[in-house]
């Protein structure tokens, strides 16, 4: 059944959605149904009629979102991007640990569980540090961390740079049992880098951050977890290097998964062009033929999870010259809209294969319960109209932060309902 993420509020509720093309790729449903849910738990699935665009699928869940809470409560809270996941259609999200201060502790990750118990829209699960402070030189207490409710590790934002840790990071893992998450990335190689090291880079003068940077890292860690036995995940891969690196391990048995963002399947470097701040992210916007791997690689399954890479920073972080600026962009509320935009509605990928991987593909990743349409199991499922047109404006926000690659521009796809353990957490 796979862990359950908590839910502290008692109240479930009772209703019927009817009218929809019901989907749950993994469940094996594809039919107009009229979906009962009571209390909570889906009782009822009846033949129906489907209104042209409705589509019920399970919910989200994204494995890779930056609350800045603890510390930067002014960017993210668990009230604003809990609100915000809900209103992308997300039942669930899993928050990294680069807080201020930092998720390396048991007295620091418990009070965060009980915050998120008493403010969260949605269950939150929480990744703490692989290393204290994520300083890269001492690891963290794992068991006691998993033992206070922590989904896994990583530094993310840092690489573990120095092999002999990341191979005793992995040793010690054994005894926790929490998924080891990384950011690849070769930091000798990416210093002073901005965006993808390449023509564009060069045109604009901007300096560069090679794909290499991610692959050799991606490379060296899974070769260290092939010799000790043990799996690990890969955060929002970005280069062919990388994919290739990933693929070759799975296929010679290695429990190696691996992420990727939308920004990166619906876009290149050449969008930088732009110049626009809110297009800068780490790992950078790669090009064309790394996106046609990432895209590969996502319909293949050797890409098993779509994630946010949820970052949010405040106005005048972002208002700056794009050298000055901080690395990250929002996508909790446009994640499936921008896809469904980019991807479905072209042809590239299909419905299921995106609806599996934002939902299914995660849960599967880090051992949680999966959302799933079928008489008996808890309600956590998203209403989409696939065929609407969404204007992505910062006034429609529920997240504090803006700094989104989309605004201004026109999607298909709007969130219309998502219940989250049996509970409406949001209405369109």
């Amino acid at each position: 059944m796979g862990q359950r993420l908590f839910w502290s509020n008692g109240r479930r509720d009772t209703f019927t959605i009817d009218g929809a093309r019901v989907l749950d790729p993994v469940e094996g449903v594809d039919a107009a149904l009229d979906v009962t849910v009571e209390r909570g738990v889906i009782t009822r699935l009846e033949p129906g009629s489907a209104r042209e665009g409705l589509v019920l699928a399970p919910a989200f869940i994204d494995p890779h979102v930056h609350l800045r809470t603890p510390g930067r409560e002014d960017e993210e809270d668990l009230v604003s991007g809990t609100a915000a996941a809900a209103a992308g259609g997300y039942c669930a999200i899993l928050a990294m640990p680069n807080t201020e201060p930092v998720v390396d502790s048991a007295a620091v990750l418990g009070a965060l569980v009980e915050r998120a118990e008493a403010e969260a829209q949605i269950p939150v699960g929480f990744l703490a540090a692989i290393t204290k402070g994520q300083q890269g030189r001492e690891l963290t207490e794992m068991v006691e961390l998993v033992e206070r409710g922590a989904v896994g590790f990583t530094d993310d934002g840092r690489p573990v740079v120095s092999a002999s840790l990341m191979r005793r990071a992995l040793q010690y893992n054994a005894a926790s049992g929490g998924r080891i998450a990384l950011h690849e990335e070769d930091p000798a190689l990416t210093r002073d880098g901005h965006m993808h090291e390449g023509a564009v880079s060069a045109e604009l003068g901007l300096g560069g951050w090679p794909s290499v940077a991610e692959s050799t890292m991606v490379g060296r860690d899974v070769a260290l977890a092939s010799f000790e036995g043990r799996g690990l995940h890969l955060l929002h891969l970005s280069a062919r290097g990388s994919v290739d690196e990933l693929r070759r391990a799975r296929e010679a048995g290695l429990d190696a998964t691996a992420e990727v963002t939308p920004h990166h399947l619906c876009l290149t470097d050449e969008a930088v062009r732009t110049l626009d701040p809110n297009l800068k992210m780490n790992p950078p916007l790669r090009s064309g033929d790394d996106r046609a791997a990432l895209l590969d690689a996502l319909r293949d399954g050797t890409i098993g999870a779509i994630a946010t890479d949820h970052a949010p920073h405040a106005r005048h972080e972002k208002d700056a010259p794009f050298e000055e600026a901080p690395f990250g962009v929002t996508g909790l509320e446009t994640a499936f809209a921008a896809l469904n935009t980019a991807l479905v509605e072209p042809g590239v990928v299909s419905l299921e294969c995106v609806l599996e991987r934002m939902s299914a593909g995660p849960a599967a990743i880090y051992g949680l319960e999966r959302p799933r349409i079928a008489v008996g199991a808890p309600a956590n499922l998203v209403l989409l109209d696939v065929a609407a047109a969404v204007r992505v404006e910062e006034s429609s926000f529920r997240s504090k932060s803006a700094n989104s690659w989309l605004l201004g521009k026109t999607l298909r796809g709007r969130v219309l309902r998502t219940v989250a353990g049996g509970k409406v957490v949001h209405e369109a």
